[in-house]
């Protein structure tokens, strides 16, 4: 029988030793390892990018709104009424403010038109005061023309002035004349009236018209007819009964009746009425003799 023969092995110096070497980790396992590992460097990156961006930016704060509750509309609700009562206050004192301008603006037109109408009238007065001094100055020089001009006649006549001054101061009427002189001195007293006739209130031409009426002469109505009714005379060669007039022959605004010694009576005006009074109390322009 043979002999088996095993060969022997030679062992190693460090066979007895375990093996200092970590046991292998599987591929999966490594795999594994290797991404988790990834992942946080790639997370760690991303932060620290976004780190340095948020250091570059701004950081702008978010405001959470408060939930609206039955409170919170409650005020809210309250903010507007107020804020609609300001807003309606302040119209209010809009308008007030427009109506005050306009006022004073209206009350600026009125004074200046105020002024415009007192200028007015201060210019009209003025100027009817000019008129008026005008038709005094060209009775006055109508008198001395007429004076001059009866004087003349009578010395014409008479051969001598002393005529003229008889006849002025004749104070007895006859006729007519006598009849108008005793119907004017008796309405002496009575009320002036403009447009007046009578019988117990007048004004200067229907006084004077009545007058003649009362003898069968029919006057006209307004002085201005009557100044040129009759045959001029002169104011030193007045009669009992003679019409006088003041202003201009034709252009007469008054009227009255001489009677006798150096008087006449007129209705006046309202504040005197009828009067009986001197020539010089109001000289006239002239005269016209219808008798």
């Amino acid at each position: 029988m043979e002999e088996l023969l095993i060969p022997v092995v030679p062992m190693s110096h460090t066979a007895h030793i375990r093996s200092h070497r970590k046991p292998r980790r599987s591929a999966s396992t490594i795999a594994m390892r290797a991404g988790v590992a990834g992942g946080v460097l790639s997370t760690l990156a991303v932060a620290g990018a976004s780190g340095s961006a948020n250091a570059a930016e701004p950081v702008t704060q978010t405001l959470e709104l408060p939930t609206l509750t039955a409170d919170l509309a409650a005020q809210v609700a309250q903010s507007a009424d107020v804020t609609q009562q300001a807003a309606a206050s302040y119209e209010l004192q809009a308008e007030r403010d427009a109506a005050a301008a306009k006022a004073a603006k209206e009350a600026k037109a009125d004074l200046a038109e105020a002024k415009k109408k007192a200028a007015e009238e201060k210019k009209k007065a003025e100027e009817a005061a000019r008129k008026a001094a005008a038709e005094r100055a060209s009775r006055s020089a109508e008198r001395a023309t007429l004076s001059a001009s009866a004087d003349t006649g009578s010395s014409d006549s008479s051969g001598s002035s002393a005529g003229s001054s008889t006849s002025t101061s004749t104070s007895t009427a006859t006729g007519s004349a006598a009849a108008v002189v005793a119907f004017v001195q008796s309405q002496v007293g009575d009320a002036y009236v403009s447009g007046g006739t009578g019988p117990n209130s007048w004004d200067c031409s229907g006084l004077v018209q009545a007058a003649f009426k009362s003898v069968g002469v029919d006057l006209p109505r307004v002085s201005q007819s009557q100044s040129t009714a009759g045959t001029q005379v002169g104011l030193s060669n007045l009669q009992p009964g003679d019409i006088l007039y003041w202003g201009g022959a034709g252009s007469a605004y008054h009227v009255g009746v001489y009677v006798g010694d150096g008087m006449f009576v007129g209705a006046q005006n309202s504040s005197t009425g009828v009067v009986k009074a001197s020539l010089d109390y109001d000289p006239p322009s002239g005269a016209v003799r219808v008798l």
